[in-house]
């Protein structure tokens, strides 16, 4: 490939790298752990750290960090190279189980963490409404305290059954991936 072609492949590519890292930092991953990502994305073969250092001009704590995090989504997988004794990388090309992995982790997450707040304010105000010498307008700001923590409730069972679907891929029968045309 001439050199023109070579900066015009090399300018596509950091393009989508820098664009998937600005994606993924709006979800909570680093903008040094998404640019990781997009460049081990158009790698034809795995890295190890040091090489990904190198190519990003990063220390290689902060890509086993990076990696690391990509690993718990399961974006990036460790993978055995013979003749070697470093471990080596390789990204996960599904992007749609990509997308299912990161999001339903961090969804789950947030989904819990909120529902348990919920439940314990709920508990606190139902022991509340219980009181004796509660004035009726307290009373109805506490009832309609209960009745939007309830909705909220209901609303966290909704998206809990959204996260099965993406776990359990039955999202793909209402969204349907596009098929490879040939």
């Amino acid at each position: 490939m001439d050199t023109n072609q070579e900066k015009i492949l090399e300018k596509a590519q950091a393009r989508v790298i820098e664009t998937l890292a600005r994606n993924m930092d709006l979800y909570g991953i680093t903008m040094s752990t998404g640019l990781l990502y997009g460049t081990l994305l158009f790698q034809d073969k795995s890295m190890t750290l040091d090489e990904m250092g190198e190519a990003l001009g990063m220390s290689k704590t902060s890509m086993s960090t990076g990696v690391r995090t990509l690993m718990d989504l399961n974006m990036v997988e460790k993978i055995w190279k013979k003749g070697t004794r470093k471990d080596h990388y390789e990204v996960n090309l599904d992007w749609y189980q990509n997308f299912i992995d990161l999001f339903s982790v961090k969804w789950r997450h947030a989904c819990e963490q909120n529902v348990q707040g919920l439940k314990k304010s709920l508990q606190e105000l139902r022991a509340l409404k219980e009181m004796e010498d509660l004035t009726d307008e307290n009373k109805d700001r506490v009832n309609l305290s209960i009745q939007r923590i309830e909705n909220g409730l209901e609303y966290y069972l909704w998206l809990s059954r959204l996260i099965d679907s993406f776990e359990s891929h039955d999202i793909f029968q209402f969204v349907p991936k596009k098929e490879n045309e040939s």
